[in-house]
């Protein structure tokens, strides 16, 4: 993402010359479009679409064929799986002017607004062809709320099967307001309005008088904002599978699994920061760190702030704070019973391995809770409970807080207080489950002999730049200029794990290859213990593997991990290798980039210390012809990001298996030849 002037004329060429061959290529492409009901366009047309249909969303779209078919196309034409029904809804909406105007704020949590960007969502899944599916996002691109747009288009690609292959470029740069500070935005703004090619310096929000400062890094991280709202999109608590082509398997466990690791990791990233781990939200007690977001709505204003030591007040219009006491008071009441009430009066037990995916759909509460009712949604209103302390009545008119959007909501250190509240309701129904014995646990005739580092763990910070041309408003008659933005993000130096495996099976056995990591010490220095320790686990890998009979040894990268996922490509990079390969008609190969689905690969470590900070770090070999649900695992595990929205989860086990449950003697599992433990220090390396 240079700014010199030699890399400002190749992105011109390149973009005017795809505009001016799309403009010429026009009536062909509307006749393909039109004439092929099967699905329709290549990979790369496919891609090309969505990135001019999200390129400079508050603005007139820069594609001509697709500006013409925003024009031009009938939606109720189309072809759809549904009769149309969802098309002529969204049309009536439009026709009636009930829509939300474009140039305003949108939130998800905002039930009528996200009404308006589902009603959208479901027009485009319910598309049978491409040329349907494009004509309605061009349709709609120039009629809709452009945050709701957003939202729809981002949650169609991520689950049409029309879309399987197509990359979405980075939100960051999509709606880049929404992840830097307000002053970065108008410096970018002075950039265009001057034509002057900008690297803008980015820093992190507060100041170093306040301690959270420390680990601002972790919350306000692009990749890991990306990684929240990407798998909020996965896993929607919106779903219905009555609407939907599939049931979204195990996707309460998974909001468990995936709010209980940021919090392990967050907790993990203080510790490295010499502060104590963080501490739960209570609804009866003061929020004890206040928040100002330095961040603006790209049309709305500010984010609103939130002052040191407030009390939780009644939210107007959404819940009481008694409200949330009886919710929580009756969801904990379920877990000592080990069951809970459907809605039909029925009960459901919860005293077993599927009762944590029950007890994550009740929490969230997404569409799958068996009784919202009385229930209620603990995570989603408290989100807005939350959110909203800023202005609870609603007397100041102010838009949502940054917790009421995922995009934002880590960048508050009080997310992390909401869900170690959270994460603790799920322990205690985690610890009434009966640990497992030692012959759950062992693999007859597989051991682990050694485990050996290729090198030292280092982390370090590194500069990450990225675009904000998408951040300033501007017309096709003026010229972009090159304008980013560098932020410093921590990542890790490369290195490689060697595990020394026996199997004296006398024939080759399949094997679930399970890694994990906790702090050795808190933030007393006091050793935690092993049932303490575990529950503080972060997952590092999990993997397949073939044993031969007698000696093995598996060799497995960092950058392999299955928890983590690359940088998707740049907006621009996206738009480059689009239009090569529709030039030249090769093939498009973004295969590396399919799933987003995961944390950062640089995230994969925490930060640690300069002199060395220890962890336990845990290795589990378990039977993986028990484990595995689907076959061929020990080929690609490509698909076990934290979840699989839209197949088979590929393992049997809970998440966090072996010790997702409480281990009250040690012995019981590091006394099996299958499990193996070594202390690893992770150093950070200071810029000089």
């Amino acid at each position: 993402m240079g700014t010199n002037e030699s890399s400002q004329r190749r992105m011109r060429c390149l973009v005017l010359f795809a505009l001016v061959a799309a403009a010429a290529a026009w009536p062909n492409m509307m006749e393909g479009f039109m004439s092929d009901s099967s699905g329709g366009a290549s990979d790369a047309q496919k891609q090309h679409d969505v990135n001019y249909l999200l390129w400079k969303v508050y603005e007139d779209i820069r594609d001509p064929a697709l500006q013409g078919l925003s024009q031009s196309f009938n939606p109720s034409s189309g072809h759809y799986d549904d009769d149309g029904v969802a098309v002529k809804r969204l049309l009536q909406e439009l026709n009636d002017h009930r829509l939300l105007e474009q140039k305003h704020w949108f939130s998800l949590f905002n039930k009528r607004q996200r009404e308006e960007a589902l009603m959208l969502y479901d027009v485009l899944e319910h598309s049978t062809d491409w040329a349907t599916f494009v004509g309605n996002a061009a349709y709609f691109r120039s009629r809709m709320n452009e945050g709701e747009y957003v939202y729809a288009i981002y949650a169609a690609v991520t689950h049409s099967e029309l879309t399987h292959d197509v990359v979405l470029p980075p939100l960051y740069e999509v709606t880049p307001h929404l992840f830097t500070n307000s002053e970065v935005i108008q410096e970018a703004y002075t950039a265009q309005m001057t034509q002057t090619p900008s690297k803008i310096k980015s820093h992190f929000t507060g100041s170093k008088s306040n301690p959270e400062q420390r680990v601002a890094y972790f919350g306000e991280d692009i990749g890991m904002n990306t990684h929240h709202v990407t798998w909020h999109l996965e896993f929607p608590f919106w779903w219905d599978d009555s609407h939907e082509n599939h049931h979204i398997e195990r996707k309460g466990e998974n909001f468990f699994w995936v709010h209980h690791q940021l919090t392990v990791r967050f907790d993990a990233e203080r510790l490295s920061n010499y502060l104590d781990p963080v501490e739960e939200l209570h609804w009866d007690d003061v929020i004890h760190e206040g928040f100002a977001p330095h961040t603006m709505y790209k049309y709305g204003g500010y984010f609103p702030s939130r002052p040191d030591h407030v009390h939780f007040e009644d939210v107007d219009g959404v819940a009481r704070v008694r409200d949330m006491l009886i919710l929580e008071s009756r969801i904990r009441d379920a877990i000592a019973h080990g069951y809970i009430t459907a809605k039909d009066g029925s009960t459901i037990s919860i005293r077993d391995a599927h009762g944590i995916d029950v007890l994550g759909d009740v929490i969230e509460s997404s569409t799958y809770s068996p009784n919202p009712q009385y229930y209620g949604a603990l995570h989603n209103t408290a989100h807005v409970m939350l959110g909203r302390q800023g202005d609870p009545h609603g007397k100041f008119d102010l838009p949502p807080g940054v917790l009421e959007h995922f995009e934002t909501a880590t960048r508050d250190p009080a997310f992390f207080r909401l869900h170690k509240y959270m994460d603790n309701i799920f322990r205690e129904h985690k610890d009434s489950l009966t640990p497992y014995t030692t012959q759950e646990l062992e693999f007859p005739g597989v051991a682990i002999d050694s485990v050996t580092l290729s090198n030292r763990l280092e982390t370090h910070f590194e500069d990450f730049e990225y675009s904000l041309i998408n951040a300033v408003d501007d017309t096709p008659q003026v010229d972009d200029v090159d304008i980013s933005t560098i932020v410093p993000r921590l990542t890790h130096s490369d290195f490689s794990v060697s595990l020394g495996v026996t199997n004296n099976n006398g024939k080759e056995v399949s094997a679930t290859v399970r890694a994990f990591a906790w702090p050795k010490y808190d933030n007393n220095g006091v050793e935690y213990s092993f049932n303490d320790g575990r529950w503080n686990a972060i997952e590092l890998d999990k993997f397949w593997v073939k044993l031969s009979p007698g000696a093995n040894t598996i060799t497995r990268s960092g950058k392999d991990s299955a928890v983590t996922v690359p940088d998707v490509p740049s907006f621009k990079d996206l738009i480059e290798q689009t239009e090569a390969a529709l030039s030249s008609g090769s093939a498009l190969h973004l295969e590396k980039y399919h799933s987003g689905l995961g944390l950062p690969n640089r995230f994969l470590i925490p930060k640690g210390n300069t002199q060395g900070m220890e962890f336990h770090v845990v290795f589990f070999l378990s039977d993986g012809e028990e484990d595995a649900t689907v076959d061929g695992l020990h080929d690609s595990t490509s698909f076990n990001h934290y979840g699989c929205a839209d197949g088979k989860y590929p393992d049997n086990r809970p998440h966090g298996y072996p010790l997702d449950r409480r281990i009250d003697d040690e012995r019981i599992i590091t006394g099996v030849t299958n499990f193996k433990a070594v202390d690893v220090k992770v150093y950070h390396i200071e810029e000089h």
